[in-house]
């Protein structure tokens, strides 16, 4: 699954980010399983080689788009995070940064070419979900390191736990919001947010 070239010439690099762009963009029309590497290079108007050089496969492609993804979502959150994100002198200051890193993660993927299928395929396809696992542990050690300055009485343990937790209902939440639009994203974006508020404030 691994990218086989990474291109180092402004055109290599062109064709590269073209095959990623028409990817996302067909994965958004016709997801995952329909998606062929000949797909891509008819609708990128490339040869196979072309594709080729770069990626042997399809799996491939969307690796490289989920890591994308996923780093696009880790960046935001961390930096929420190193903010004081996770802190705040009130209940109502801290449902609020909550609530914030919550809709930011939702629009991330829903505007990222193909989010709502890579998302999915992150889940469903098991050479791909280490990329979802990898990206969950950065983010839970980086809470961890957060909330050990804020819970010093907390057994380490504990919050170790807590954090892998609060990534994965994230996750979850975050999922209900972009795979059901018919649902109402405000109302479950709040409750998660309210779960982990409430939780917190239990914390010493």
């Amino acid at each position: 699954m691994a990218t086989k070239l990474r291109p180092r010439q402004a055109r290599a690099q062109d064709t590269f980010e073209l095959i990623l762009e028409t990817a996302g963009q067909l994965l958004g029309r016709i997801g995952f399983e329909q998606l062929t590497t000949n797909l891509i290079c008819e609708a990128a108007g490339l040869s196979p080689p072309a594709l080729y050089r770069y990626f042997p496969n399809k799996y491939a492609v969307l690796k490289e788009l989920g890591d994308r993804l996923m780093r696009a979502q880790d960046d935001e959150v961390i930096a929420w995070a190193d903010a004081g994100g996770l802190a705040g002198a009130t209940f109502e200051e801290r449902l609020a940064k909550s609530l914030a890193i919550h809709e930011r993660m939702v629009d991330i993927q829903r505007d990222f070419p193909g989010g709502l299928a890579i998302g999915r395929a992150l889940r469903a396809v098991p050479v791909l979900q280490d990329i979802r696992f990898r990206s969950r542990d950065v983010v839970a050690a980086h809470f961890f390191k957060h909330m050990r300055a804020l819970y010093p009485a907390t057994d380490p343990r504990r919050l170790e736990v807590v954090t892998r937790m609060t990534i994965e209902l994230s996750y979850a939440a975050i999922e209900m919001v972009v795979e059901e639009p018919d649902r109402d994203a405000d109302i479950i974006n709040r409750e998660v947010c309210l779960l982990f508020a409430h939780y917190f404030a239990t914390f010493s």
